[in-house]
């Protein structure tokens, strides 16, 4: 088999078919569709990255770029995987001795006021957590668990388990920069997001579907993946718990290292100016040509009365917490250090940071295990409009509790 370069775009293959006695070579061509994808896409990279490089340079374009990743590797990265190394390992204890069962039925009797879910879905909110969005799923497959749900509240799990997404690493690093006040009240607006995501969700699906209110049947839901079984002495448990906790931060602590690398450089290199005292631009992190910032100004009164957000570099959080939360966290130093956040703001990270928590990238896949693909536009839509409520909840509960307090 021989392939050959062609500048037409195409490979010309020099196996002969064996439908053709003539022994002419086939071509391979790259359909119509492709051809404009590739080019809108060069467009597109090479639009962006040039505009990014007439107004630092390409020199300190370049140089911005890598050391911006740099120091949210070595500044940020490191950080919250120490974060997700040690909450990993808490929530693999609380597991291990029953903690997590005691607030799963501390939580029962809310589920289905607030949630129009079972009472054993609390078990699911506690799981994501502690953990991230995609324990619901694991969850969701188990037989045990699942034989408690109608369909529609079945796959309204994917909503509710995404709002409570690496809760426990968001409110410690939060509280650890030294917010926790703010964090607490963003838990808050993140439990009234995940109400209004879940409750949409469950309303649109009966809606298109209404023949998924029914019970979810055996063979829908055939996995075992719940066990919460302890063998061994108290000291070995504890052993053994604190370092598989340990062990599943790091997996977590590692996940989002392309995430913060990609998503917060190219976030901040259009949030943040130019850095030097004369307004020229050096090269130097965190610099860039704020274009988010410029649009967010241009309406910055609507964010101001919705957020509280005193400033539009501040709408990075929210738009990178779409695509992940742990690249959006890796934003805060920088707005920290810059003195442009307060309580209030934290909050409001806290609340959207936790509900949304990257579900543009985890829906889709989420929503297809279970095998209801076609519900992926209404599950988004759903959590959009609910990630939106926790941050306004979040703001005006703080002003609440300012005016108290």
């Amino acid at each position: 088999m021989k392939f050959v370069f062609d500048p037409f775009l195409v490979f010309r293959h020099h196996e002969t078919d064996p439908n053709k006695r003539s022994g002419k070579p086939r071509r391979l061509k790259f359909t119509t569709s492709r051809s404009l994808e590739a080019l809108i896409f060069l467009v597109c990279f090479f639009g962006f990255f040039g505009f990014l490089a007439y107004k630092m340079t390409l020199p300190h374009m370049l140089n911005t770029f890598m050391q911006t990743a740099y120091h949210l590797l070595l500044e940020t990265v490191f950080y919250i995987m120490a974060i997700c190394v040690l909450m990993g390992a808490i929530s693999k204890m609380f597991t291990e001795f029953g903690v997590v069962r005691l607030l799963e039925n501390m939580l029962r009797p809310l589920m289905k006021p607030l949630y129009n879910l079972p009472g054993v879905a609390a078990l699911g909110a506690v799981m994501t957590f502690l953990s991230d969005n995609p324990a619901i799923i694991s969850l969701a497959k188990d037989n045990n668990f699942a034989r408690y749900f109608k369909k529609y509240q079945l796959v309204s799990l994917t909503n509710f388990g995404t709002a409570f997404g690496m809760g426990l690493v968001v409110i410690a690093f939060m509280t650890g920069r030294g917010y926790g006040s703010g964090a607490l009240v963003g838990l808050l607006g993140a439990v009234i997001g995940s109400i209004i995501s879940t409750r949409l969700m469950q309303r649109f699906t009966l809606k298109a579907y209404p023949e998924m209110d029914s019970p979810v049947t055996e063979e829908e839901g055939t996995e075992q993946n719940i066990s919460f079984k302890s063998e061994g002495n108290v000291f070995q448990r504890f052993l053994n718990a604190m370092l598989d906790g340990g062990k599943s931060g790091v997996g977590i602590g590692v996940a989002i290292i392309p995430g913060v690398l990609c998503i917060s450089t190219l976030v901040m290199m259009l949030t943040f100016g130019a850095g030097g005292e004369n307004g020229e631009y050096t090269g130097a992190a965190y610099e860039g040509v704020p274009v988010i910032t410029w649009l967010a100004d241009k309406v910055n009164v609507v964010f101001e009365w919705l957020f509280g957000f005193t400033t539009g570099e501040l709408v990075g959080f929210p738009i990178t917490a779409l695509g992940a939360v742990g690249a959006a966290l890796g934003l805060v130093p920088t707005f920290d250090a810059a003195g442009i956040i307060d309580n209030n703001a934290i909050a409001v990270f806290t609340a959207m940071g936790m509900c949304w928590s990257g579900y543009l990238s985890t829906h889709t896949a989420m929503l297809d295990s279970l095998g209801y693909r076609k519900l992926i536009g209404k599950a988004i839509t759903a959590h959009t409009i609910g990630g939106l409520c926790a941050g306004i909840a979040a703001h005006w509960l703080f002003v609440l509790l300012s005016m108290i307090f």
